[in-house]
Order: C-alpha cells, then structure tokens, then sequence
C-alpha cells in the first residue's frame, strides 16, 4: 500500500468528524446513511466511496470514539497517582455534563459489543476495559501491579467508575453518584 493510500483525504477526515459528531448526538444502533449524510452535507455515494461501506464508516466512528476515550485517560496523568486519585480524576471528568454525549456513545457500544461480538462493534468492549485497566495499573505502585491483589484493585477501581457512569446516565443525579464513588475511594486507598 502506497503511503497516499494510508493517508485519509482532508474531505474524509472532515465527514469522520461530522459523522463522529452526528452519532455523539443521535447514537449508532439505528444508522442510516442516508439520513446521516443528509446531516453532514454529504451523500450515500461518497461516504460509500471514503468507507467502502456502513460497517466501514461505523468502524471509522468507533476508533474515532475510541480516541476520545483514549484521551479521557490521559486525565489521569502524570503516574502514579495512586489508584484512588486516578479514579476521583477520572470521575471528574467523566461527570462532567459537557461529557453525557460521548458517554452515551460509549455506553451503547460497549452494549452492542456484547451482543454482536462477531460484527462490526466486536471487540469494543474488551479493548475498552483492556485500555482502562492499563492506564490503572501505571497509577498503582510498582510493587502493587502485579499479582492478583493488583489486577483485584484495579478492577474494583474500573467496576466503580463503568457503574457509577452507567447510573449517571441513567438518573443525572450527579450529587448521589459522586458521593457513592467517593465512599468508593476509601476502599482504594
């Protein structure tokens, strides 16, 4: 493959963005192309020609989904923090209510990854807590990283915050959540 071919285009780059943007606001489950093109100033045809087709522009929407996750993690930096500072950062952030859209997001993929595994949302889900419990393991002491009691730890520390978004989510009751994962915290310290 030519170094041209790896490069995206301006113009693919500017319709992943938008389509990013549209699926942050109106989710992926139900996508349709037409509809979605429509909203970014695009058509069917041309988003068919930069993605190959809908799965591929869904696959390009979840790495673009999967960078700002990627990002959220960098909030916790630099390690180690400490697990119980990694997860009261993390929690800021994901609490706050400029972030509800990509959590939304982030919710019904993860969900559609465990129910359609061999499809196009395959493997979002394990990358995700893959990703999560590798930036958890740097905010731990070196001599807590390994062994079971670590990966317990980090785990514990995962479970409170994909919980406490998941009932964020669904109540907004920003106040009780925050509060149960401080409670949380104490556990990790």
């Amino acid at each position: 493959m030519t170094e041209e071919a790896t490069i995206p285009s301006a113009r693919k780059t500017e319709l992943l963005e938008a389509a990013y943007r549209y699926a942050l606001e109106h989710g992926l489950a139900q996508l349709s192309l037409r509809p979605l093109a429509t909203a970014i100033g695009s058509s069917p045809r041309v988003l068919v020609f930069l993605f190959g087709n809908k799965d591929g522009l869904v696959r390009a929407v979840l790495a673009r989904a999967r960078a700002d996750e990627l990002a959220i993690l960098d909030q916790v930096g630099p390690p180690p923090v400490g697990l119980a500072d990694a997860v009261d950062r993390l929690w800021r952030w994901l609490a706050a209510p400029e972030h509800r859209q990509l959590l939304t997001l982030w919710a019904e993929t993860y969900a559609r990854s465990l129910v359609e595994p061999d499809g196009v949302w395959g493997g979002f889900a394990a990358a995700t807590v893959h990703d999560w419990l590798a930036v958890l393991a740097t905010c731990q002491p070196p001599r807590e990283r390994n062994g079971r009691r670590g990966a317990a730890r980090r785990t514990l520390a995962l479970a409170v915050l994909r919980g406490a978004m998941l009932d964020l989510l669904a109540t907004s009751d920003q106040d009780r959540v925050t509060a149960a994962v401080h409670q949380q915290l104490d556990l990790l310290r």
